[in-house]
């Protein structure tokens, strides 16, 4: 993943409540899955193993957010149970196939934690953070984001 779309991600999950939080993991780990899909695609083996790598912290990030008091937290363990199985398939067959497989899963859980996002109004996780004004300057290509001055940078005192 380039510098770049590291640094949108922090920017999304510094910005980001709970249900936000879920879908940037599932965006993050279609991201790395692609990069496997791509490195797959030039031979290039050391490269797709670290991409399914990167991709099964983001499921094992996504297995640690589950509330087990819920019922369906129990089928949704199951579905990156399966997904986990299936990188690790890939993995060991070196086969794409696999990586398809876990992808249209996330692909789905990912629209459907989207709808639910847009329907969340709780306030962002992290308190204190610097606010981002994306819009307000721009120069002859792109627009780009404004911070906020914080003293405590996230922190409270």
């Amino acid at each position: 993943m380039s510098n770049e779309k590291k640094q949108e991600y922090t920017l999304k999950i510094t910005q980001a409540n709970k249900t936000q939080l879920i879908v940037i993991l599932y965006e993050m780990a279609l991201a790395y899955m692609n990069e496997a899909k791509e490195a797959f695609a030039a031979e290039n083996h050391k490269e797709f193993r670290q991409s399914l790598s990167r991709t099964r912290g983001c499921i094992n990030e996504l297995i640690a957010s589950l509330h087990f008091e819920y019922e369906i937290a129990i089928r949704i363990l199951e579905l990156y149970m399966f997904i986990t199985k299936e990188l690790a398939r890939a993995e060991v067959r070196m086969s794409i196939e696999n990586v398809d497989n876990a992808m249209k899963i996330i692909d789905n859980l990912l629209k459907a934690y989207r709808e639910l996002s847009l329907k969340d109004q709780s306030l962002p996780i992290m308190e204190n953070a610097q606010v981002v004004y994306s819009g307000l300057t721009y120069d002859r290509k792109s627009i780009l984001d404004c911070l906020s001055n914080s003293t405590n940078r996230g922190f409270s005192a």
